[in-house]
C-alpha cells in the first residue's frame, strides 16, 4: 500500500498498527507497543474496551443513520447522560472537537448579536489550541498551524494563560468583549497549568460575570475523566456557560459535544446550528456506552492515582537534572531542560523502547496512557522512559 493518494497533511511516523488491546498497540508481526498517548487523549478507557465494542457492535446491527430531522432516542439518553455530569442544561452533538469548539464560538457571536454588538471580541490565551476549523483556528494561537490561512484575528484579544490581571486589563481597554474561552490546562501549548491551578477557572468566571462576557471552557482534551474528574473544571467552583468536549467522549469513535446553560442557555433555536452525522444513534451509544463505563466504576480514581505515581517517580529519579512535571490526572507533562534536543525523543522511545509518546511545546514529554491503565504498565512506562533519559543527562 502507499501514501500516494494522500494529502500531506500529516508528517507520519513510520510504523502501522493492525490492532490494539488496552494500554497496547501492535504491528503486523504482533510486536507489542506500550502506548502512552491513547490517539491524543482518545481512548481513554484503552483500545477496543468490551464496553464499547459491543455497543458499537450491536448499534451498527440495528441502526447507524436517520437524521436530525427525527428524534433520535440513543441521542437523548446520551445528552441526559452528559449534561448530569457535567452538570450543563442542553447538549448540541457535533463530530469533532475542532466542530464542538466552532459551535461555542458560533454562540458567543449571536449572544454578542444579541446584545447590539457589531464586531465582537473574544479573549482567548497565549499558546492556546482549540481547533483547525477557520473561526477555530483563529482562536489557537500555534503560529504554524495559522500560517497562510488569513485567520479572523480581528475578533480575538489573546493574553497570557495563568495570568488574571491581563485579563483585567482586556476588560478596560476594550468595550466590545462577548466571551472568553479557555482550556484547563493547555494540551497542546505543552501542558500548561496556571500557577494557582483551576482556582484560576475561578477567577475568570468571576471577571466574566461581572462584565456579562460568556465564560467558555473548551475541555476536548482534559474532559471525560481525563484530569480524574469527569470534567477538570470540576476540581474548582467554577460552572461555565459554554463547555466543549470530544477525543474521549468517543473512545475512539469521531464524536464531539458543545453543551450551555446558565447565560448560554437558548440561543440556539431551530435552523441556527446543525450537523448531517451529529449525534447518530451509533456516535450517541457509544458516548452513553462511554459515560456508562466512568460513572460506574472506580477508572477516574485510578487515573489520578497512577498519573501521581508517574509523575512522581519520573522527577524523583530526573529532579537532580531540572526535570520536573505537570499536569493533573492521567495528563501527564514531564518537562525536560529547555536546553535539551528532544526532536528525536518520539522516535528513539518507539523503535527502542517501543513506548509511544509525544512531545509538544518543545520540551514537554507528553503521556495520556489510559485512564484504566496498571500499575504493572505504569511501572513500564517509567521504566522506559527513564532507560530512554538517564544518558542523556
Amino acid at each position: 500500500m502507499s501514501a500516494h493518494y494522500l494529502m500531506p497533511t500529516y508528517n507520519r511516523q513510520p510504523i502501522s498498527f493492525t490492532r490494539g488491546s488496552g494500554s497496547w498497540l501492535y504491528t503486523q508481526d504482533d510486536t507489542p507497543y506500550l502506548d502512552a498517548l491513547t490517539g491524543i487523549a482518545v481512548c481513554g478507557l484503552g483500545h477496543c474496551h468490551p464496553q464499547v465494542t459491543d455497543a458499537i457492535q450491536q448499534q451498527a446491527a440495528t441502526l447507524v443513520h436517520t437524521s436530525n430531522l427525527y428524534r433520535i432516542d440513543w441521542q437523548e439518553r446520551a445528552g441526559a447522560a452528559l449534561c448530569t455530569a457535567a452538570q450543563m442544561d442542553s447538549v448540541f452533538f457535533a463530530n469533532s472537537g475542532a466542530e464542538a469548539n466552532e459551535a461555542a464560538l458560533k454562540l458567543a457571536r449571536l449572544y454578542a448579536y444579541q446584545q447590539g454588538f457589531k464586531r465582537p471580541k473574544v479573549i482567548v490565551m497565549e499558546q492556546s489550541f482549540h481547533g483547525r476549523t477557520l473561526l477555530s483556528l483563529s482562536a489557537t494561537a500555534n503560529p504554524k498551524a495559522r500560517e497562510g490561512f488569513f485567520t479572523l484575528d480581528d475578533d480575538f484579544i489573546r493574553v497570557p494563560f495563568g495570568d488574571i490581571e491581563a485579563v483585567k486589563k482586556a476588560a478596560l481597554e476594550h468595550d466590545d468583549i462577548c466571551a472568553l474561552f479557555v482550556e484547563p490546562i493547555q494540551g497542546e501549548g505543552g501542558l500548561n497549568t496556571a500557577a494557582n491551578g483551576f482556582a484560576y477557572l475561578e477567577q475568570l468566571q468571576a471577571e466574566c460575570d461581572a462584565h456579562d462576557w460568556l465564560f467558555m471552557i473548551d475541555e476536548v482534551q482534559t474532559g471525560n475523566g481525563r484530569t480524574g474528574k469527569y470534567f477538570a473544571y470540576q476540581h474548582s467552583n467554577a460552572r461555565p456557560d459554554v463547555l466543549t468536549t470530544a477525543k474521549g467522549l468517543g473512545n475512539g469513535f469521531p464524536v464531539g459535544a458543545c453543551m450551555v446553560r446558565g447565560r448560554a442557555n437558548g440561543l440556539f433555536g431551530a435552523g441556527s446550528h446543525g450537523s448531517t452525522y451529529g449525534g447518530t444513534p451509533l456516535a450517541s451509544r457509544v458516548v452513553h456506552s462511554v459515560y456508562d463505563v466512568l460513572a460506574n466504576s472506580d477508572i477516574m480514581d485510578n487515573a489520578v492515582t497512577e498519573g501521581q505515581f508517574i509523575r512522581e517517580s519520573m522527577t524523583n529519579a530526573l529532579g537532580q537534572h531540572g526535570v520536573s512535571s505537570r499536569g493533573a490526572g492521567m495528563m501527564i507533562g514531564i518537562a525536560l531542560p529547555a536546553t535539551m534536543d528532544c526532536s528525536q525523543l518520539v522516535d528513539h522511545a518507539r523503535d527502542e523502547q517501543k513506548l509511544i509518546i509525544n512531545v509538544t511545546g518543545g520540551h514537554v514529554i507528553r503521556l495520556l496512557p489510559p485512564l484504566n491503565i496498571s500499575r504493572d504498565e505504569s511501572e513500564q512506562v517509567v521504566e522506559r522512559l527513564l532507560t530512554l533519559l538517564q544518558p542523556l543527562f
